[in-house]
Protein backbone atom coordinates (compact mmCIF):
# COMPACT_ATOMS: atom_id res chain seq x y z
CA UNK A 1 0.00 0.00 0.00
CA UNK A 2 2.98 2.39 0.52
CA UNK A 3 4.66 1.65 -2.30
CA UNK A 4 0.86 2.42 -4.24
CA UNK A 5 0.88 5.50 -2.43
CA UNK A 6 3.92 6.26 -3.51
CA UNK A 7 3.24 5.74 -6.92
CA UNK A 8 0.20 7.63 -7.00
CA UNK A 9 2.36 10.84 -5.30
CA UNK A 10 4.83 10.60 -8.38
CA UNK A 11 2.55 10.56 -11.06
CA UNK A 12 0.44 13.28 -9.65
CA UNK A 13 3.44 15.65 -8.91
CA UNK A 14 6.28 14.17 -10.68
CA UNK A 15 5.46 13.11 -14.06
CA UNK A 16 5.88 15.81 -16.91
CA UNK A 17 3.20 17.30 -18.59
CA UNK A 18 2.99 16.92 -22.26
CA UNK A 19 2.14 20.69 -23.32
CA UNK A 20 4.06 23.52 -25.50
CA UNK A 21 4.92 25.85 -22.37
CA UNK A 22 9.20 25.61 -22.02
CA UNK A 23 11.11 23.59 -19.52
CA UNK A 24 13.49 24.86 -16.75
CA UNK A 25 16.11 22.84 -15.95
CA UNK A 26 16.82 23.21 -11.90
CA UNK A 27 20.65 21.40 -10.33
CA UNK A 28 20.99 21.57 -6.53
CA UNK A 29 19.32 23.44 -4.10
CA UNK A 30 21.45 24.69 -1.35
CA UNK A 31 20.61 26.48 2.36
CA UNK A 32 22.40 27.49 5.01
CA UNK A 33 20.77 29.16 7.97
CA UNK A 34 21.73 31.08 10.89
CA UNK A 35 19.69 32.59 14.05
CA UNK A 36 19.93 36.54 14.98
CA UNK A 37 19.94 35.48 18.80
CA UNK A 38 23.05 32.66 18.41
CA UNK A 39 22.07 31.03 21.97
CA UNK A 40 24.15 28.15 22.64
CA UNK A 41 22.73 25.20 24.84
CA UNK A 42 25.04 23.71 27.89
CA UNK A 43 24.80 19.74 28.16
CA UNK A 44 22.30 18.46 28.68
CA UNK A 45 19.75 21.06 27.51
CA UNK A 46 17.82 21.61 24.37
CA UNK A 47 17.45 25.12 22.10
CA UNK A 48 13.74 26.29 21.36
CA UNK A 49 12.45 26.55 19.21
CA UNK A 50 12.38 22.78 18.19
CA UNK A 51 10.91 22.84 15.18
CA UNK A 52 12.19 26.17 13.41
CA UNK A 53 10.60 27.75 10.59
CA UNK A 54 6.99 27.85 9.28
CA UNK A 55 5.54 24.92 11.68
CA UNK A 56 2.66 26.04 13.49
CA UNK A 57 0.01 24.71 15.49
CA UNK A 58 1.71 22.03 16.49
CA UNK A 59 0.01 19.09 18.36
CA UNK A 60 1.48 15.99 19.70
CA UNK A 61 0.67 12.77 20.84
CA UNK A 62 2.17 9.45 22.69
CA UNK A 63 2.09 5.90 21.74
CA UNK A 64 4.03 4.42 24.37
CA UNK A 65 7.86 5.28 23.83
CA UNK A 66 7.51 7.64 20.72
CA UNK A 67 6.00 11.27 19.85
CA UNK A 68 4.38 12.08 16.87
CA UNK A 69 3.73 15.84 15.89
CA UNK A 70 1.12 17.21 13.26
CA UNK A 71 1.49 20.59 12.10
CA UNK A 72 -0.86 23.18 10.30
CA UNK A 73 -0.25 23.25 6.29
CA UNK A 74 -2.94 25.65 4.98
CA UNK A 75 -2.86 25.41 0.85
CA UNK A 76 0.33 24.35 1.19
CA UNK A 77 0.71 20.37 -0.31
CA UNK A 78 1.62 17.79 0.12
CA UNK A 79 0.23 19.24 3.66
CA UNK A 80 -0.15 18.33 7.49
CA UNK A 81 3.81 17.27 7.69
CA UNK A 82 4.03 14.42 10.71
CA UNK A 83 7.10 14.19 12.77
CA UNK A 84 8.48 11.47 15.09
CA UNK A 85 10.66 11.95 18.31
CA UNK A 86 11.52 9.65 21.44
CA UNK A 87 12.93 12.62 23.26
CA UNK A 88 10.24 15.61 22.39
CA UNK A 89 13.69 17.53 20.91
CA UNK A 90 14.33 15.78 18.06
CA UNK A 91 12.25 15.64 15.74
CA UNK A 92 12.27 13.73 11.93
CA UNK A 93 9.56 14.18 9.24
CA UNK A 94 8.14 10.96 8.35
CA UNK A 95 5.14 11.91 6.14
CA UNK A 96 2.81 14.13 5.36
CA UNK A 97 -0.79 13.51 5.81
CA UNK A 98 -2.10 15.63 2.95
CA UNK A 99 -0.15 13.81 0.01
CA UNK A 100 -2.30 12.92 -2.58
CA UNK A 101 -4.48 15.93 -4.39
CA UNK A 102 -7.91 13.69 -4.53
CA UNK A 103 -7.70 14.11 -0.71
CA UNK A 104 -8.31 17.96 -0.56
CA UNK A 105 -10.20 20.43 -3.25
CA UNK A 106 -7.70 22.92 -2.42
CA UNK A 107 -9.20 25.52 -5.76
CA UNK A 108 -9.07 28.57 -5.32
CA UNK A 109 -7.93 28.80 -1.82
CA UNK A 110 -5.56 31.41 -0.39
CA UNK A 111 -2.23 30.68 0.50
CA UNK A 112 -3.50 31.13 4.86
CA UNK A 113 -6.73 29.55 4.13
CA UNK A 114 -6.90 25.55 3.80
CA UNK A 115 -6.04 23.18 7.11
CA UNK A 116 -6.00 24.70 10.40
CA UNK A 117 -4.53 23.76 13.63
CA UNK A 118 -4.77 20.21 13.10
CA UNK A 119 -5.29 17.42 16.45
CA UNK A 120 -3.63 13.83 16.01
CA UNK A 121 -4.02 11.06 18.08
CA UNK A 122 -3.95 7.37 19.00
CA UNK A 123 -6.82 4.71 19.56
CA UNK A 124 -7.09 1.12 18.92
CA UNK A 125 -4.11 0.54 16.65
CA UNK A 126 -5.27 3.53 14.56
CA UNK A 127 -4.16 7.11 13.89
CA UNK A 128 -6.47 9.94 13.88
CA UNK A 129 -6.00 13.56 12.48
CA UNK A 130 -9.33 15.65 13.13
CA UNK A 131 -8.92 19.04 10.93
CA UNK A 132 -10.46 22.10 9.37
CA UNK A 133 -10.15 23.34 5.71
CA UNK A 134 -11.21 26.65 5.80
CA UNK A 135 -13.22 27.60 2.90
CA UNK A 136 -13.44 23.92 1.30
CA UNK A 137 -15.99 21.72 3.11
CA UNK A 138 -15.39 22.78 6.67
CA UNK A 139 -14.10 20.09 9.17
CA UNK A 140 -12.92 15.84 8.60
CA UNK A 141 -11.08 13.34 10.47
CA UNK A 142 -8.32 11.45 8.26
CA UNK A 143 -6.73 8.14 9.99
CA UNK A 144 -3.85 5.56 9.09
CA UNK A 145 -2.25 2.72 10.73
CA UNK A 146 1.11 3.86 10.24
CA UNK A 147 1.92 7.76 10.76
CA UNK A 148 4.36 7.73 7.98
CA UNK A 149 0.82 7.20 6.02
CA UNK A 150 -0.62 6.74 3.75
CA UNK A 151 -3.81 8.20 5.30
CA UNK A 152 -7.25 7.99 4.32
CA UNK A 153 -9.86 10.52 2.28
CA UNK A 154 -11.05 12.58 4.94
CA UNK A 155 -14.50 12.28 7.00
CA UNK A 156 -16.57 15.64 6.78
CA UNK A 157 -18.31 16.23 9.55
CA UNK A 158 -21.65 18.28 9.99
CA UNK A 159 -20.86 20.95 12.09
CA UNK A 160 -19.31 24.62 11.45
CA UNK A 161 -16.05 26.38 13.62
CA UNK A 162 -12.21 25.60 13.48
CA UNK A 163 -9.80 23.61 15.33
CA UNK A 164 -11.45 20.17 16.54
CA UNK A 165 -9.89 18.10 18.71
CA UNK A 166 -10.15 14.18 19.89
CA UNK A 167 -10.51 13.12 23.88
CA UNK A 168 -10.82 10.22 23.83
CA UNK A 169 -12.61 8.36 27.24
CA UNK A 170 -12.27 4.64 27.04
CA UNK A 171 -13.48 3.32 23.81
CA UNK A 172 -15.42 6.83 23.48
CA UNK A 173 -14.49 9.46 21.54
CA UNK A 174 -15.55 13.04 21.85
CA UNK A 175 -14.80 15.99 19.37
CA UNK A 176 -14.18 19.30 20.99
CA UNK A 177 -13.59 23.07 18.89
CA UNK A 178 -14.33 26.62 18.41
CA UNK A 179 -18.16 27.03 17.05
CA UNK A 180 -20.32 30.08 17.23
CA UNK A 181 -21.44 30.74 20.95
CA UNK A 182 -24.94 29.66 21.89
CA UNK A 183 -26.51 33.70 21.48
CA UNK A 184 -25.86 36.19 19.31
CA UNK A 185 -22.21 37.47 19.40
CA UNK A 186 -21.50 39.92 21.63
CA UNK A 187 -18.59 41.79 19.66
CA UNK A 188 -15.87 40.36 16.96
CA UNK A 189 -14.02 37.54 18.00
CA UNK A 190 -16.89 36.71 20.41
CA UNK A 191 -16.52 32.13 19.83
CA UNK A 192 -17.70 29.39 22.20
CA UNK A 193 -15.37 25.93 22.85
CA UNK A 194 -18.11 23.14 22.43
CA UNK A 195 -18.36 19.68 22.59
CA UNK A 196 -19.98 16.50 20.74
CA UNK A 197 -19.74 12.58 21.03
CA UNK A 198 -18.10 10.92 18.02
CA UNK A 199 -18.71 7.87 16.65
CA UNK A 200 -15.36 6.47 15.63
CA UNK A 201 -16.59 3.55 14.41
CA UNK A 202 -19.61 4.78 12.03
CA UNK A 203 -17.66 8.48 11.04
CA UNK A 204 -20.51 10.44 12.27
CA UNK A 205 -21.01 12.70 15.16
CA UNK A 206 -24.24 11.72 17.75
CA UNK A 207 -26.05 13.19 20.72
CA UNK A 208 -26.16 16.70 21.59
CA UNK A 209 -23.62 18.99 21.69
CA UNK A 210 -22.78 20.81 24.59
CA UNK A 211 -20.96 24.63 24.84
CA UNK A 212 -18.65 24.18 27.31
CA UNK A 213 -16.75 27.40 27.66
CA UNK A 214 -18.38 31.04 25.75
CA UNK A 215 -15.92 34.22 25.14
CA UNK A 216 -12.98 32.43 27.06
CA UNK A 217 -12.19 32.49 30.71
CA UNK A 218 -14.26 35.59 31.40
CA UNK A 219 -16.88 37.19 29.42
CA UNK A 220 -17.21 40.11 30.60
CA UNK A 221 -13.86 40.98 29.91
CA UNK A 222 -14.28 40.20 25.71
CA UNK A 223 -11.88 37.51 25.54
CA UNK A 224 -11.59 37.26 21.73
CA UNK A 225 -10.75 34.31 19.87
CA UNK A 226 -11.06 31.12 22.37
CA UNK A 227 -9.72 28.59 19.71
CA UNK A 228 -7.50 25.21 19.45
CA UNK A 229 -8.79 23.48 22.72
CA UNK A 230 -7.86 20.39 24.24
CA UNK A 231 -9.33 18.07 27.07
CA UNK A 232 -6.94 15.99 29.05
CA UNK A 233 -7.94 13.84 32.61
CA UNK A 234 -6.15 14.06 35.61
CA UNK A 235 -6.98 12.98 39.14
CA UNK A 236 -10.29 13.39 38.77
CA UNK A 237 -10.71 16.64 36.90
CA UNK A 238 -11.33 16.97 32.91
CA UNK A 239 -8.94 19.71 31.99
CA UNK A 240 -9.76 22.00 29.04
CA UNK A 241 -6.97 24.32 27.80
CA UNK A 242 -6.88 26.51 25.28
CA UNK A 243 -5.78 29.50 23.13
CA UNK A 244 -7.01 32.91 23.59
CA UNK A 245 -6.37 36.31 22.39
CA UNK A 246 -5.95 35.79 18.40
CA UNK A 247 -2.35 34.09 16.83
CA UNK A 248 -0.59 37.34 16.96
CA UNK A 249 1.26 39.23 19.75
CA UNK A 250 -1.88 39.19 22.39
CA UNK A 251 -1.43 35.58 21.64
CA UNK A 252 -2.04 33.30 25.12
CA UNK A 253 -3.17 29.77 26.57
CA UNK A 254 -5.76 29.79 29.33
CA UNK A 255 -6.80 26.22 31.13
CA UNK A 256 -10.29 25.16 32.43
CA UNK A 257 -11.35 22.33 34.78
CA UNK A 258 -14.49 20.49 35.59
CA UNK A 259 -15.34 17.10 37.74
CA UNK A 260 -17.68 16.53 34.98
CA UNK A 261 -17.08 16.26 30.80
CA UNK A 262 -19.63 18.30 29.86
CA UNK A 263 -18.58 20.98 32.74
CA UNK A 264 -19.81 23.33 34.11
CA UNK A 265 -15.73 24.52 33.38
CA UNK A 266 -14.24 26.54 36.33
CA UNK A 267 -11.30 28.91 34.60
CA UNK A 268 -7.94 28.83 36.58
CA UNK A 269 -7.52 32.52 38.92
CA UNK A 270 -4.13 32.84 37.52
CA UNK A 271 -4.50 32.29 33.90
CA UNK A 272 -3.11 32.40 31.53
CA UNK A 273 -0.75 29.69 31.91
CA UNK A 274 1.39 30.69 28.83
CA UNK A 275 1.37 34.27 27.21
CA UNK A 276 4.38 36.91 26.56
CA UNK A 277 1.94 39.92 25.72
CA UNK A 278 2.53 41.37 28.88
CA UNK A 279 6.53 41.76 28.14
CA UNK A 280 8.29 45.14 26.68
CA UNK A 281 7.97 44.47 23.08
CA UNK A 282 11.19 46.10 22.75
CA UNK A 283 13.56 43.70 25.10
CA UNK A 284 16.25 42.12 23.27
CA UNK A 285 15.77 39.23 20.78
CA UNK A 286 11.92 38.58 21.97
CA UNK A 287 10.20 35.60 21.67
CA UNK A 288 6.61 36.51 20.95
CA UNK A 289 2.89 35.70 20.34
CA UNK A 290 3.18 32.18 22.68
CA UNK A 291 0.33 30.12 22.44
CA UNK A 292 -1.84 27.14 20.74
CA UNK A 293 -0.63 24.51 23.12
CA UNK A 294 -1.02 21.03 23.10
CA UNK A 295 0.39 19.31 27.04
CA UNK A 296 1.31 15.52 27.03
CA UNK A 297 2.58 13.25 29.50
CA UNK A 298 5.65 11.02 29.00
CA UNK A 299 6.01 7.80 29.98
CA UNK A 300 7.65 8.50 33.26
CA UNK A 301 4.65 10.90 34.39
CA UNK A 302 6.79 14.27 33.57
CA UNK A 303 4.24 16.88 32.06
CA UNK A 304 5.48 18.84 28.55
CA UNK A 305 4.01 21.33 26.08
CA UNK A 306 4.51 22.12 22.48
CA UNK A 307 3.18 25.72 21.47
CA UNK A 308 3.44 28.12 18.67
CA UNK A 309 5.84 31.39 19.10
CA UNK A 310 7.29 33.60 16.95
CA UNK A 311 11.00 35.48 16.32
CA UNK A 312 10.70 39.10 15.37
CA UNK A 313 14.12 40.06 13.74
CA UNK A 314 12.29 44.04 14.58
CA UNK A 315 9.49 44.79 16.27
CA UNK A 316 6.68 42.63 15.29
CA UNK A 317 8.12 41.76 11.59
CA UNK A 318 8.86 37.98 11.02
CA UNK A 319 9.32 36.51 8.05
CA UNK A 320 9.68 32.68 8.51
CA UNK A 321 6.28 32.29 10.57
CA UNK A 322 5.34 30.78 13.31
CA UNK A 323 7.28 28.24 14.78
CA UNK A 324 7.18 24.92 17.34
CA UNK A 325 8.63 25.44 20.88
CA UNK A 326 8.66 23.05 23.91
CA UNK A 327 8.75 23.65 27.71
CA UNK A 328 8.13 21.91 30.87
CA UNK A 329 5.00 22.08 32.57
CA UNK A 330 4.54 22.08 36.36
CA UNK A 331 1.65 21.62 38.53
CA UNK A 332 0.50 24.25 41.48
CA UNK A 333 -2.45 23.13 43.46
CA UNK A 334 -3.47 21.03 41.00
CA UNK A 335 -3.40 23.29 37.86
CA UNK A 336 -0.79 22.92 35.12
CA UNK A 337 1.52 25.88 34.21
CA UNK A 338 3.98 26.56 31.63
CA UNK A 339 5.00 29.55 32.36
CA UNK A 340 4.29 31.83 35.38
CA UNK A 341 3.51 35.44 34.26
CA UNK A 342 6.33 37.99 33.32
CA UNK A 343 8.46 35.26 32.50
CA UNK A 344 9.93 34.93 29.55
CA UNK A 345 10.10 32.22 26.71
CA UNK A 346 13.32 30.41 27.72
CA UNK A 347 15.87 29.69 24.63
CA UNK A 348 17.59 27.01 26.09
CA UNK A 349 15.85 23.98 28.60
CA UNK A 350 16.90 20.94 30.48
CA UNK A 351 16.10 18.11 27.92
CA UNK A 352 13.35 15.66 29.58
CA UNK A 353 13.99 12.46 31.10
CA UNK A 354 13.31 10.45 27.94
CA UNK A 355 15.91 8.38 25.70
CA UNK A 356 17.86 10.44 23.35
CA UNK A 357 16.74 10.45 19.96
CA UNK A 358 19.46 10.51 17.31
CA UNK A 359 20.03 13.70 15.90
CA UNK A 360 17.97 13.66 12.71
CA UNK A 361 20.00 13.78 9.38
CA UNK A 362 18.05 17.02 8.49
CA UNK A 363 18.02 19.39 11.47
CA UNK A 364 15.17 21.43 12.82
CA UNK A 365 16.41 23.69 15.50
CA UNK A 366 19.73 25.61 15.86
CA UNK A 367 21.76 26.79 12.77
CA UNK A 368 21.69 24.34 10.23
CA UNK A 369 22.18 23.59 6.57
CA UNK A 370 21.36 21.60 3.78
CA UNK A 371 22.02 20.59 -0.19
CA UNK A 372 19.18 18.62 -2.32
CA UNK A 373 20.65 17.24 -5.11
CA UNK A 374 17.20 16.46 -6.66
CA UNK A 375 18.80 12.21 -6.57
CA UNK A 376 16.11 9.89 -7.10
CA UNK A 377 12.73 9.76 -9.00
CA UNK A 378 10.66 12.49 -6.63
CA UNK A 379 11.36 15.46 -4.23
CA UNK A 380 11.98 15.12 -0.58
CA UNK A 381 9.07 14.79 1.54
CA UNK A 382 10.16 18.53 2.58
CA UNK A 383 9.37 20.60 -0.21
CA UNK A 384 5.61 21.60 -0.99
CA UNK A 385 3.76 23.51 -3.68
CA UNK A 386 0.42 25.84 -3.30
CA UNK A 387 -2.80 23.85 -4.21
CA UNK A 388 -3.02 20.46 -4.78
CA UNK A 389 -2.14 20.33 -8.73
CA UNK A 390 -4.56 18.54 -11.27
CA UNK A 391 -1.88 18.03 -13.47
CA UNK A 392 1.69 16.85 -13.13
CA UNK A 393 4.21 20.08 -13.60
CA UNK A 394 7.72 18.72 -13.11
CA UNK A 395 9.90 15.57 -13.24
CA UNK A 396 12.75 14.32 -10.76
CA UNK A 397 15.39 12.42 -12.91
CA UNK A 398 19.32 12.48 -13.82
CA UNK A 399 20.03 14.74 -10.57
CA UNK A 400 18.04 17.84 -12.11
CA UNK A 401 14.35 19.02 -11.26
CA UNK A 402 12.34 20.01 -14.31
CA UNK A 403 9.67 22.22 -14.21
CA UNK A 404 7.16 23.35 -16.72
CA UNK A 405 3.57 23.68 -16.91
CA UNK A 406 2.40 26.07 -14.45
CA UNK A 407 -0.33 28.70 -13.69
CA UNK A 408 0.91 32.35 -12.83
CA UNK A 409 1.76 33.21 -9.23
CA UNK A 410 -1.30 35.42 -7.89
CA UNK A 411 -3.42 32.94 -10.33
CA UNK A 412 -5.43 31.29 -7.32
CA UNK A 413 -7.75 29.21 -9.68
CA UNK A 414 -4.55 27.42 -10.70
CA UNK A 415 -1.23 26.35 -9.36
CA UNK A 416 1.94 27.86 -10.20
CA UNK A 417 4.73 26.08 -11.68
CA UNK A 418 6.59 26.35 -7.97
CA UNK A 419 8.23 23.85 -5.19
CA UNK A 420 10.00 25.34 -2.44
CA UNK A 421 11.27 24.68 1.21
CA UNK A 422 10.52 26.75 4.36
CA UNK A 423 13.07 29.81 4.94
CA UNK A 424 13.74 28.28 8.79
CA UNK A 425 15.81 31.37 10.06
CA UNK A 426 15.84 35.02 9.43
CA UNK A 427 19.26 34.93 8.00
CA UNK A 428 19.36 32.62 5.58
CA UNK A 429 21.66 32.19 2.29
CA UNK A 430 20.10 30.02 -0.71
CA UNK A 431 21.17 29.05 -4.18
CA UNK A 432 20.48 26.92 -6.90
CA UNK A 433 21.12 26.57 -10.66
CA UNK A 434 18.97 27.27 -13.30
CA UNK A 435 19.00 26.25 -16.80
CA UNK A 436 16.28 28.43 -19.32
CA UNK A 437 16.12 30.44 -22.70
CA UNK A 438 13.08 32.72 -22.41
CA UNK A 439 11.76 32.23 -25.65
CA UNK A 440 9.22 34.66 -25.17
CA UNK A 441 8.83 38.21 -22.95
CA UNK A 442 7.51 37.03 -19.84
CA UNK A 443 8.72 33.59 -19.81
CA UNK A 444 10.91 33.17 -16.72
CA UNK A 445 12.72 30.39 -14.21
CA UNK A 446 14.30 31.51 -11.10
CA UNK A 447 13.90 31.60 -7.48
CA UNK A 448 10.95 32.66 -5.88
CA UNK A 449 10.52 33.46 -2.35
CA UNK A 450 6.92 33.47 -1.42
CA UNK A 451 4.90 34.42 1.56
CA UNK A 452 0.97 34.15 -0.30
CA UNK A 453 -0.07 34.37 -4.15
CA UNK A 454 0.18 38.37 -4.17
CA UNK A 455 3.48 38.88 -1.85
CA UNK A 456 6.45 37.47 -3.50
CA UNK A 457 9.29 38.26 -5.15
CA UNK A 458 11.04 36.61 -8.24
CA UNK A 459 14.55 36.30 -9.13
CA UNK A 460 15.96 34.87 -12.43
CA UNK A 461 16.19 34.63 -15.97
CA UNK A 462 13.33 36.22 -17.95
CA UNK A 463 12.81 37.73 -21.23
CA UNK A 464 12.10 41.72 -21.55
CA UNK A 465 11.39 43.68 -24.52
CA UNK A 466 13.09 40.60 -27.07
CA UNK A 467 16.37 40.31 -24.72
CA UNK A 468 17.31 37.69 -22.23
CA UNK A 469 17.81 39.36 -18.55
CA UNK A 470 18.44 38.49 -15.15
CA UNK A 471 15.69 39.98 -13.38
CA UNK A 472 14.19 40.77 -9.75
CA UNK A 473 10.74 41.45 -9.53
CA UNK A 474 8.41 41.68 -6.51
CA UNK A 475 4.61 41.98 -5.45
CA UNK A 476 4.11 43.13 -1.95
CA UNK A 477 0.41 42.84 -1.53
CA UNK A 478 -0.64 44.01 2.28
CA UNK A 479 -3.05 40.78 3.09
CA UNK A 480 -3.43 37.74 1.45
CA UNK A 481 -5.87 38.81 -1.10
CA UNK A 482 -5.15 41.75 -2.35
CA UNK A 483 -5.10 41.21 -6.03
CA UNK A 484 -4.80 44.57 -7.17
CA UNK A 485 -0.98 44.68 -5.98
CA UNK A 486 1.39 45.26 -8.94
CA UNK A 487 4.32 43.55 -9.95
CA UNK A 488 6.84 45.86 -10.09
CA UNK A 489 10.71 45.60 -11.77
CA UNK A 490 13.25 46.28 -9.22
CA UNK A 491 16.20 45.41 -11.13
CA UNK A 492 17.71 43.41 -14.06
CA UNK A 493 20.62 43.11 -16.12
CA UNK A 494 21.36 42.04 -19.94
CA UNK A 495 21.89 38.23 -19.87
CA UNK A 496 25.06 37.82 -22.68
CA UNK A 497 26.32 33.91 -21.69
CA UNK A 498 23.72 31.39 -22.44
CA UNK A 499 23.80 28.22 -20.67
CA UNK A 500 23.57 27.76 -16.42
CA UNK A 501 23.10 30.45 -14.03
CA UNK A 502 23.94 30.43 -10.11
CA UNK A 503 21.39 31.97 -8.62
CA UNK A 504 21.74 32.79 -4.73
CA UNK A 505 19.89 35.13 -2.71
CA UNK A 506 20.55 36.11 1.16
CA UNK A 507 18.40 37.13 3.86
CA UNK A 508 19.41 39.40 6.40
CA UNK A 509 16.03 39.83 8.73
CA UNK A 510 14.04 41.82 6.94
CA UNK A 511 16.24 42.57 3.87
CA UNK A 512 17.87 40.48 0.76
CA UNK A 513 20.97 40.69 -1.55
CA UNK A 514 21.07 38.85 -5.04
CA UNK A 515 23.85 37.53 -6.67
CA UNK A 516 24.18 35.32 -9.80
CA UNK A 517 26.95 33.60 -11.60
CA UNK A 518 27.67 33.83 -15.10
CA UNK A 519 30.96 31.70 -17.18
CA UNK A 520 32.78 31.72 -13.92
CA UNK A 521 31.89 35.51 -13.21
CA UNK A 522 29.66 36.43 -9.44
CA UNK A 523 27.71 39.41 -9.99
CA UNK A 524 25.37 41.42 -8.10
CA UNK A 525 22.28 42.46 -9.26
CA UNK A 526 20.66 43.93 -5.81
CA UNK A 527 21.59 44.24 -2.34
CA UNK A 528 19.94 45.33 0.99
CA UNK A 529 16.24 45.07 -0.92
CA UNK A 530 13.76 45.69 1.61
CA UNK A 531 12.01 42.60 2.22
CA UNK A 532 9.22 43.27 4.96
CA UNK A 533 6.83 42.65 2.60
CA UNK A 534 7.62 39.04 3.19
CA UNK A 535 6.43 39.39 6.93
CA UNK A 536 3.37 38.09 8.34
CA UNK A 537 2.51 41.82 9.30
CA UNK A 538 3.05 43.18 6.24
CA UNK A 539 1.44 40.27 3.71
CA UNK A 540 -0.79 38.98 6.65
CA UNK A 541 -2.25 35.51 7.09
CA UNK A 542 -0.84 32.19 8.86
CA UNK A 543 2.32 30.78 6.98
CA UNK A 544 6.01 31.64 6.63
CA UNK A 545 8.54 32.42 3.75
CA UNK A 546 8.61 29.12 1.12
CA UNK A 547 11.59 29.36 -1.60
CA UNK A 548 12.07 27.46 -4.06
CA UNK A 549 12.75 26.73 -8.05
CA UNK A 550 9.37 28.18 -10.47
CA UNK A 551 8.82 28.69 -13.65
CA UNK A 552 5.95 30.23 -15.97
CA UNK A 553 5.68 30.93 -19.55
CA UNK A 554 2.46 33.12 -20.57
CA UNK A 555 0.64 31.38 -23.16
Amino acid sequence: MIRATLAALALSLGLASAGSAQTAIFERFTYQGHSIEQVKPKAGEYLNPIISGYYPDPSVTRVRKDYYLVNSSFAHFPGLPIFHSTDLVHWTQIGNAIDRPGQLDMTGRAVSEAVFAPDISYHGGIFYIVNTCVQCRGNFVITAKDPAGPWSDPIWLPFEGIDPSLYWEGDRAYIVNNRAPAEPPRYDGHRAIWIQEYDWRAGKMVGESTQLVNGGVDLSKKPVWIEGPHIFKKDGYYYLTAAEGGTSVNHSQVVLRSKELRGPYVPYANNPILTQRDLDPKRPHPISAAGHAELVQTQNGDWWATFLATRPYAEDYYNIGRETFLLPVTWKDGWPIILDRGKTVPWTVTKPRQPASPPPKLPTSGDFGYTDEFDGDRLAMQWIGVRPPKAPFYTVANGTLRLNVGAALGDRQGVPGFVGRRQQHAVADVSTIVDFSPARDGARAGLVAMQNDYAYLFFGVTRIDGQPRIALYTRQGKNTRDEAAPETLVASAPLDDKGPVTLSLHAKGGTMAFDYNVGGRTMALKNDLDVRFLSTARAGGFVGTVIGPYAYTPQ
